[in-house]
């Protein structure tokens, strides 16, 4: 198969689909790789990486679209990529459609096959395409909230960690999964008073049985989240259902309630956002301000620590991607129900239905798109 790795054109973004290690994986295994030139720069891999690698460098994004049987990609497909697509062609690369009408017509309108690594699964139940890349944004949330809170930025002017006689900045955490375990760890970390919130009683026993001296857990009940929100100086939204979109945990009313100046930063705002006055932002102007509440809610946080998040999700995805390779998008979604579970897309089709109830739309089965 013919693998095409086109550079990222979403403002700020850094990172890549393939990393060299990854394509000279695909050629040893008798693919042929065509990465875009200049493609890996902002992670720091350079046009030699890829040759010496044994793929080809072509000079533009439409000579890679229009080369490769299967795209590699970090995020959604822009407009302009878009109508590069051909029926027939895989697309696999993180999508987020559930909040994108827009991008999901110009997907089935295409014909090409999409593959969403954010709803591919495992067998314990997690998301292993999601995993590193929310390690990644729960790691750098307290970090940009902290940014956020100072008084230059708009902030309420807090430390996180106080000083003698001072006490901490206090965070509260929605949601104890892959995210919000990690933000809650560096938040603690940097010496905040930390509460993660959650609605699994037995992740809060988990995170209480491995954390409990760290951080505290709390049930996410509707009525005790804006309590502890209204002592809050940051909040971190960390909420995710696969594939949907992000319900909305903070309203607008509810922003008059919290702290003047305190940090609001959604991490799930690649699903919609989980506060109702969240919209995305870039690195480039990554701030604004709401009654008073600075949110920070960039679509693409790992972007900012591009070469850390580009290797971390190319050993995530390689396997798959060699799969897909080596079998064809039917055979190994056939031979393994996990990497099923990211089809999106098919020849003008939905095949996902969380996706399908978000948009109001019908869609197939997976299944019924393999046997079509």
């Amino acid at each position: 198969m013919k693998i095409g790795c086109p550079k990222e054109i979403k403002p700020q973004e850094f990172r890549v689909g393939m990393t060299p290690n990854a394509a000279y994986e695909a050629v040893n295994k008798g693919h042929e790789v065509v990465i875009e030139a200049g493609a890996g720069i902002g992670a720091g891999f350079d046009d030699a990486a890829y040759t010496d690698a044994g793929a080809t460098i072509l000079a533009t994004a439409q000579e890679v679209f229009d080369s490769a049987d299967m795209i590699v990609k970090v995020k959604e497909p822009q407009a302009v990529e878009r109508k590069m697509l051909r029926e027939g062609q895989i697309l696999f690369t993180y999508l987020h459609l559930a909040p994108d009408p827009e991008q999901t017509k110009d997907l089935m309108a295409s014909g090409a096959t999409c593959i969403a690594y954010e709803t591919v699964t495992d067998r314990n139940g997690g998301l292993p395409l999601l995993a590193p890349m929310s390690e990644v944004a729960g790691r750098l949330a307290p970090q940009v909230g902290a940014w956020t809170l100072q008084k230059a930025n708009g902030g309420r002017g807090v430390l996180m960690g106080g000083v003698p006689g001072v006490g901490p900045a206090r965070v509260v955490v929605i949601g104890g999964g892959v995210v919000g375990t990690h933000a809650a760890r560096i938040a603690a970390g940097m010496g905040a008073d930390v509460t993660v919130l959650d609605r699994s009683l037995p992740r809060l026993r988990y995170l209480d049985d491995i954390y409990g001296g760290v951080f505290n857990t709390s049930y996410a009940s509707a009525g005790n989240t804006i309590e502890l929100a209204r002592d809050a100086d940051m909040i971190i939204g960390a909420v995710l259902i696969p594939g949907a979109a992000a319900p909305k945990l903070i309203s607008r009313a509810q922003l008059s309630e919290l702290k003047p100046g305190a940090a609001l930063v959604d991490v799930a705002i690649d699903q919609g956002g989980c506060f109702e006055t969240s919209k995305a932002t870039t690195h480039q102007d990554p701030v604004y301000e709401v009654d008073g509440i600075m949110h920070y809610c960039v679509a693409n946080m790992p972007g900012a620590v591009a070469r850390t998040s580009t290797i971390a999700l190319g050993n995530a995805t390689m396997p798959f991607m060699l799969a897909l390779a080596d079998k064809g998008w039917k055979q190994a979604c056939a031979d393994d129900p996990h990497l099923k579970a990211g089809l999106n897309v098919h020849a003008g089709q939905l095949t996902y239905a969380a996706v399908a109830d978000a948009l109001g739309m019908e869609a197939i089965t997976a299944d019924q798109a393999i046997a079509g």
